[in-house]
């Protein structure tokens, strides 16, 4: 079989300070001046035992802090763009937390430009393609969005879109349906993460009361045999990040991972990293993790990377130029 690592695809659900290795997270802090609460490297690295997604927040959201300058964020997303080329991501929409950073006292503009200029680069040294997602916390008040929506709002022009993410339990989507609404009428393109522990009512609420274009995670639909017929003939996509639904434990096993009853069921799924450095791989990685586990060869395999591109918001010139590039990796493959 051809190397998974070639096969082109969408990376449609990666928290960019998800991507935040160890040694970047102490090499910040002394560049920052930022006292880290872990003995070091592999002291961080061995409290990577997750119960839950609350479990993770806490430790995520710590790290985060190293992050401070315009140079730190480039820095940041270089380092993944540089690593998911190498592992056939071709297109990426980005997501970031900035009312974490703003709450820090980080300025949007050194976290927009960065990061921006890290696309930027990506495109200029790989032909990569993508864009940037705002996403607002879904354990803060509505207000709170709202007022950092409209910090985003000069700039809506250079983001792709807006999400909802951070705990999902309890928080449910409905009041942030006026941001939403608001972000539409900036011509963002809107998404959000439900069903990954919030049950299938939130995935609902999503569609009807944020009107999101894509669910983010949505590994509970299967609950609700309504819904599923429903996603399935709308054909609204779902980014399933498999390894970090098992590292946070909302499912038990790999083996045990919905992901190909949702695909049997007529779903359009897309395979994501979520938080990479923290859930023990990559976009290829969590490919490679469902070959091994399930068996799926070559034409299944390219049947997820066609998925994420449809699933994707670019042009549709650069989504033919894709599905090619996919299906010209099928045909060498011998599916």
């Amino acid at each position: 079989m051809n190397s998974l690592l070639d096969l082109p695809k969408a990376e449609l659900h990666l928290h960019v300070e998800g991507t935040l290795e160890p040694e970047m997270a102490f090499a910040l802090a002394e560049r920052n001046g930022v006292q880290l609460p872990f003995a070091g490297v592999e002291d961080l690295r061995s409290r990577y035992a997750f119960t839950d997604l609350q479990s993770f927040l806490d430790l995520y959201y710590a790290c985060m802090s190293v992050l401070r300058t315009r140079q730190d964020f480039e820095d940041l997303a270089t380092a993944y763009l540089d690593r998911a080329h190498a592992q056939g991501v071709r297109h990426v929409e980005m997501f970031v937390d900035p009312q974490v950073h703003l709450r820090g006292g980080v300025a949007l503009e050194d976290v927009l430009d960065g990061l921006l200029a890290a696309l930027r680069r990506a495109g200029d040294r790989y032909g990569m393609t993508g864009g940037l997602i705002p996403c607002f916390l879904r354990d803060l008040p509505a207000t709170d969005a709202m007022d950092t929506l409209e910090r985003l709002a000069p700039r809506a022009a250079e983001l792709l879109g807006v999400g909802l993410d951070s705990a999902e339990v309890g928080h449910p989507a409905a009041p942030f349906a006026e941001v939403f609404a608001r972000a539409r009428s900036l011509g963002l393109h809107l998404v959000a993460h439900a069903g990954e522990e919030g049950p299938p009512a939130y995935v609902r609420e999503a569609l009807d009361l944020l009107g999101v274009e894509r669910v983010d995670h949505g590994v509970r639909v299967l609950e609700d045999p309504e819904l599923v017929a429903r996603l399935r003939a709308e054909q609204v996509p779902l980014t399933v990040c498999p390894l970090s639904n098992v590292r946070l434990g909302g499912v038990a096993s790999m083996g045990r991972h919905p992901l190909p009853r949702m695909l049997d069921a007529g779903l359009l799924v897309t395979v994501n990293s979520d938080d990479p450095a923290y859930f023990g791989g990559y976009v290829g990685d969590n490919f490679t993790a469902l070959r091994e586990t399930f068996g799926f060869d070559a034409g299944a395999l390219a049947d997820l990377a066609a998925n994420s591109v449809r699933a994707s918001f670019a042009p549709e010139s650069r989504k033919a130029e894709l599905q090619a590039q996919i299906e010209a990796w099928r045909e060498a493959a011998g599916s």
